[in-house]
């Protein structure tokens, strides 16, 4: 009696256990369904705030064309121009410095290396070159970028950092190409002084004579 009850035991057990395992398997799936619609719906609510906000800031600026880029680099990227991750000039998405750093957070980078090219740099000139490896996970092949700056090449804002701009912008391209973002970053630009022009000098007022022929100071 004892020898037949056992495997009875033992189907009972394994049943339990089955049982068990389907549990747990529903409530995984359920959590990823729910984190999956977690993500979608933060995804659409970020995209409608990057739409207005780019309305608002950039009035008459933004075509169909310029909103869907918007909405893609949204979706795939999850920017935000509230933070300041995106720039529109002259017709054209920038990404920021500050947006790709956030990015490689978001994507849990592993470490960026910068170093000096110091064969090709001119301390004196003024000119610096600088070469920067992202690595995606330890142990993986890096992405590389180069990036210089020199007087020619930086806007009058920020003349005499053109080190650290170098150095940023070797950054951002090693950045830009490990995430395979196609857009310049708008540290990466030769100049702003296009966009950021002081403001015109006044032509200096001639003072036209009085109508009897007059003229007092």
């Amino acid at each position: 009696m004892l020898s037949e009850g056992i495997p009875e035991v033992k189907k009972r057990g394994f049943a339990r256990f089955v049982k068990v395992l389907l549990d747990v398997c529903s409530i995984m799936r359920y959590i990823s369904v729910t984190r999956e619609d977690f993500v979608k719906k933060a995804l659409r609510q970020l995209t409608q705030k990057n739409l207005r906000l780019s309305a608002e800031k950039w009035f008459g600026e933004l075509d169909k064309t310029l909103m869907q880029a918007l909405r893609s680099l949204t979706q795939e990227y999850e920017f935000a121009v509230a933070l300041g991750d995106l720039l529109l000039l002259n017709g054209k998405w920038y990404v920021t410095h500050a947006g790709l750093l956030r990015l490689a957070q978001r994507r849990h980078c592993a470490s960026i290396r910068v170093q000096q090219v110091r064969e090709f740099c001119d301390p004196v000139a003024g000119r610096w070159v600088f070469k920067a490896t992202l690595y995606k996970r330890m142990g993986t092949q890096g992405f590389v970028g180069f990036g210089d700056a020199d007087p020619s090449n930086v806007s009058y804002l920020v003349r005499g950092a053109e080190m650290r701009v170098a150095e940023t912008r070797a950054v951002n391209r090693a950045l830009r190409k490990a995430y395979g973002i196609g857009l310049c970053s708008l540290e990466e630009l030769g100049s702003l002084s296009g966009s950021f022009s002081p403001a015109r000098e006044s032509k200096p007022v001639v003072k036209q004579p009085s109508e009897n022929g007059s003229n007092k100071r």
